[in-house]
Protein backbone atom coordinates (compact mmCIF):
# COMPACT_ATOMS: atom_id res chain seq x y z
CA UNK A 1 0.00 0.00 0.00
CA UNK A 2 1.29 3.48 -0.95
CA UNK A 3 0.22 6.42 1.46
CA UNK A 4 -0.22 9.55 -0.96
CA UNK A 5 0.10 13.03 0.38
CA UNK A 6 -1.58 15.21 -1.90
CA UNK A 7 -0.93 18.88 -0.59
CA UNK A 8 -2.33 22.23 -2.02
CA UNK A 9 0.13 24.85 -2.46
CA UNK A 10 -1.68 28.86 -2.49
CA UNK A 11 -2.41 29.20 0.80
CA UNK A 12 -0.98 25.55 2.07
CA UNK A 13 2.52 25.62 1.56
CA UNK A 14 2.42 29.74 1.51
CA UNK A 15 0.80 31.84 3.86
CA UNK A 16 -0.81 33.46 1.11
CA UNK A 17 -2.59 32.88 -1.98
CA UNK A 18 -0.28 33.79 -4.88
CA UNK A 19 -2.83 34.22 -7.37
CA UNK A 20 -4.91 36.82 -5.52
CA UNK A 21 -1.52 38.65 -4.33
CA UNK A 22 -0.50 39.43 -7.71
CA UNK A 23 -4.42 40.33 -8.79
CA UNK A 24 -4.30 42.64 -5.57
CA UNK A 25 -1.18 43.96 -6.97
CA UNK A 26 -1.29 44.76 -10.61
CA UNK A 27 -4.83 43.51 -11.54
CA UNK A 28 -7.83 46.36 -12.63
CA UNK A 29 -10.68 45.72 -10.25
CA UNK A 30 -12.84 43.34 -12.56
CA UNK A 31 -10.57 40.58 -10.67
CA UNK A 32 -12.41 40.62 -7.77
CA UNK A 33 -15.88 39.38 -9.61
CA UNK A 34 -14.06 36.67 -11.12
CA UNK A 35 -12.73 35.25 -7.77
CA UNK A 36 -15.78 35.82 -6.06
CA UNK A 37 -17.55 33.52 -8.95
CA UNK A 38 -15.35 30.88 -8.33
CA UNK A 39 -15.25 30.80 -5.00
CA UNK A 40 -18.98 30.84 -5.06
CA UNK A 41 -18.89 28.73 -7.67
CA UNK A 42 -20.78 30.46 -10.54
CA UNK A 43 -18.07 29.84 -12.66
CA UNK A 44 -15.52 27.22 -12.94
CA UNK A 45 -11.27 27.22 -11.70
CA UNK A 46 -10.80 27.14 -15.18
CA UNK A 47 -12.91 29.69 -16.49
CA UNK A 48 -12.49 32.35 -13.36
CA UNK A 49 -8.26 31.70 -13.11
CA UNK A 50 -8.16 32.14 -16.78
CA UNK A 51 -9.50 35.06 -17.32
CA UNK A 52 -8.24 36.50 -14.17
CA UNK A 53 -4.79 36.26 -15.78
CA UNK A 54 -6.12 37.52 -19.23
CA UNK A 55 -6.33 40.95 -17.49
CA UNK A 56 -2.40 40.97 -17.14
CA UNK A 57 0.05 42.32 -19.40
CA UNK A 58 2.23 39.19 -21.17
CA UNK A 59 5.34 41.47 -21.28
CA UNK A 60 5.34 42.32 -16.93
CA UNK A 61 6.20 38.38 -16.99
CA UNK A 62 9.77 38.99 -15.22
CA UNK A 63 7.94 41.76 -12.71
CA UNK A 64 5.24 39.20 -11.56
CA UNK A 65 7.72 36.13 -11.16
CA UNK A 66 9.86 38.27 -9.09
CA UNK A 67 6.90 39.83 -7.22
CA UNK A 68 6.02 36.56 -6.03
CA UNK A 69 8.73 35.03 -5.40
CA UNK A 70 9.93 38.18 -3.08
CA UNK A 71 7.08 37.95 -1.68
CA UNK A 72 6.17 34.35 -0.60
CA UNK A 73 6.29 33.21 2.66
CA UNK A 74 6.15 29.56 3.11
CA UNK A 75 3.86 28.26 6.48
CA UNK A 76 5.78 27.06 9.41
CA UNK A 77 7.21 24.07 10.10
CA UNK A 78 6.91 23.28 6.03
CA UNK A 79 10.72 21.95 5.48
CA UNK A 80 10.34 19.52 8.35
CA UNK A 81 6.95 18.46 6.86
CA UNK A 82 8.80 17.47 3.45
CA UNK A 83 11.66 15.86 5.30
CA UNK A 84 9.24 13.58 7.60
CA UNK A 85 7.41 12.46 4.36
CA UNK A 86 10.47 11.31 3.16
CA UNK A 87 12.15 9.58 6.09
CA UNK A 88 8.46 7.80 6.81
CA UNK A 89 8.65 7.08 2.97
CA UNK A 90 5.17 8.90 2.34
CA UNK A 91 4.78 9.84 -1.05
CA UNK A 92 4.52 13.12 -1.10
CA UNK A 93 2.97 15.00 -4.56
CA UNK A 94 2.10 18.97 -4.59
CA UNK A 95 -1.55 19.67 -6.77
CA UNK A 96 -1.60 23.34 -7.29
CA UNK A 97 -4.24 25.74 -8.67
CA UNK A 98 -1.34 27.93 -9.26
CA UNK A 99 1.08 28.61 -12.31
CA UNK A 100 3.94 27.51 -13.26
CA UNK A 101 5.91 30.26 -13.65
CA UNK A 102 5.81 30.49 -9.84
CA UNK A 103 4.30 27.65 -8.37
CA UNK A 104 8.25 25.64 -9.45
CA UNK A 105 11.00 28.31 -8.50
CA UNK A 106 9.11 28.46 -5.29
CA UNK A 107 9.36 24.91 -4.66
CA UNK A 108 12.31 24.24 -6.56
CA UNK A 109 14.33 23.60 -3.01
CA UNK A 110 12.21 21.01 -1.68
CA UNK A 111 10.25 18.74 -5.08
CA UNK A 112 11.62 18.26 -8.59
CA UNK A 113 9.37 19.21 -11.62
CA UNK A 114 7.95 15.33 -11.77
CA UNK A 115 6.15 15.40 -8.22
CA UNK A 116 4.38 19.15 -8.83
CA UNK A 117 1.24 19.08 -11.17
CA UNK A 118 -0.07 22.60 -11.25
CA UNK A 119 -1.40 24.65 -14.42
CA UNK A 120 0.49 25.94 -17.42
CA UNK A 121 1.18 29.70 -19.00
CA UNK A 122 1.61 31.18 -22.39
CA UNK A 123 3.08 34.38 -22.58
CA UNK A 124 3.41 34.84 -26.49
CA UNK A 125 0.28 36.73 -26.45
CA UNK A 126 -0.48 40.28 -25.38
CA UNK A 127 -2.03 38.94 -22.17
CA UNK A 128 -1.38 36.05 -20.16
CA UNK A 129 -2.71 32.58 -21.38
CA UNK A 130 -3.59 30.19 -18.99
CA UNK A 131 -2.71 26.43 -19.74
CA UNK A 132 -3.90 23.16 -18.73
CA UNK A 133 -1.77 20.17 -18.73
CA UNK A 134 -3.67 18.36 -16.07
CA UNK A 135 -7.39 19.12 -17.13
CA UNK A 136 -10.21 16.98 -15.53
CA UNK A 137 -10.36 13.56 -16.98
CA UNK A 138 -13.23 11.56 -18.18
CA UNK A 139 -14.49 11.25 -14.17
CA UNK A 140 -14.54 15.09 -13.90
CA UNK A 141 -16.75 17.44 -15.48
CA UNK A 142 -16.25 20.62 -12.84
CA UNK A 143 -13.54 22.98 -15.26
CA UNK A 144 -11.11 22.45 -12.39
CA UNK A 145 -7.77 23.68 -14.10
CA UNK A 146 -5.86 21.59 -12.73
CA UNK A 147 -7.62 18.45 -11.70
CA UNK A 148 -6.72 17.01 -8.26
CA UNK A 149 -8.92 14.25 -8.42
CA UNK A 150 -8.50 13.30 -11.83
CA UNK A 151 -4.37 13.19 -10.80
CA UNK A 152 -5.51 11.43 -7.72
CA UNK A 153 -6.79 8.35 -9.64
CA UNK A 154 -3.71 8.10 -12.03
CA UNK A 155 -1.32 8.06 -8.84
CA UNK A 156 -3.11 5.77 -6.86
CA UNK A 157 -3.91 2.33 -7.07
CA UNK A 158 -6.42 0.24 -5.28
CA UNK A 159 -5.79 -0.24 -1.49
CA UNK A 160 -3.46 2.91 -1.31
CA UNK A 161 -4.67 5.43 1.02
CA UNK A 162 -4.94 9.24 -0.55
CA UNK A 163 -4.64 12.05 1.90
CA UNK A 164 -5.68 15.76 0.94
CA UNK A 165 -3.98 18.70 2.36
CA UNK A 166 -5.57 22.17 1.16
CA UNK A 167 -7.38 25.29 1.94
CA UNK A 168 -9.95 26.41 -0.79
CA UNK A 169 -12.16 25.51 -3.70
CA UNK A 170 -9.61 23.98 -5.82
CA UNK A 171 -9.10 21.23 -3.12
CA UNK A 172 -12.73 20.40 -2.61
CA UNK A 173 -13.48 17.88 -5.64
CA UNK A 174 -10.51 16.07 -4.10
CA UNK A 175 -11.79 16.08 -0.45
CA UNK A 176 -14.72 14.43 -1.33
CA UNK A 177 -12.87 11.37 -2.40
CA UNK A 178 -10.05 11.44 -0.10
CA UNK A 179 -9.31 9.04 2.25
CA UNK A 180 -8.05 11.53 4.77
CA UNK A 181 -8.56 15.28 4.74
CA UNK A 182 -6.39 18.39 6.44
CA UNK A 183 -8.29 21.40 5.71
CA UNK A 184 -8.12 25.44 6.72
CA UNK A 185 -9.86 28.20 5.46
CA UNK A 186 -12.62 28.20 3.07
CA UNK A 187 -12.19 24.55 2.64
CA UNK A 188 -12.96 23.34 5.82
CA UNK A 189 -16.43 25.66 5.45
CA UNK A 190 -17.18 23.70 2.53
CA UNK A 191 -16.27 20.53 3.94
CA UNK A 192 -18.81 21.29 7.10
CA UNK A 193 -21.28 22.32 4.49
CA UNK A 194 -21.09 19.27 2.67
CA UNK A 195 -20.75 16.58 5.77
CA UNK A 196 -17.04 15.35 4.87
CA UNK A 197 -15.04 14.96 7.81
CA UNK A 198 -11.53 16.69 7.91
CA UNK A 199 -8.70 17.66 10.17
CA UNK A 200 -7.89 20.88 11.12
CA UNK A 201 -4.24 22.60 10.69
CA UNK A 202 -3.12 25.65 10.60
CA UNK A 203 1.19 25.18 10.36
CA UNK A 204 2.87 22.04 8.69
CA UNK A 205 3.59 21.01 12.12
CA UNK A 206 0.06 19.67 13.19
CA UNK A 207 0.16 18.14 9.75
CA UNK A 208 3.27 15.96 11.08
CA UNK A 209 1.35 14.92 14.23
CA UNK A 210 -1.74 14.39 12.97
CA UNK A 211 -0.25 11.80 10.69
CA UNK A 212 2.27 10.22 12.81
CA UNK A 213 -1.03 9.53 15.16
CA UNK A 214 -3.56 8.08 12.07
CA UNK A 215 -0.99 6.12 10.54
CA UNK A 216 -0.04 4.62 13.57
CA UNK A 217 -4.03 4.02 14.35
CA UNK A 218 -4.05 2.48 11.26
CA UNK A 219 -1.02 -0.17 11.64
Amino acid sequence: MTIHLLCDFDGTVTQDDNIIALMKRFAPNEWITLKDQVLSREISIEDGVGAMFRLLKSSERETFTRFLIDNASLREGFPEFVRYAEEAGLSLTFVSGGIDFFVHPILAPFAGPERIYCNGSDFSEETIRITWPHACDSQCDNGCGCCKPSIARRLSRPGDLVIAIGDSVTDFELAKQADLVFARDHLIRMCEQEGIRYVPFETFYDIIDGLKFRLEVTK
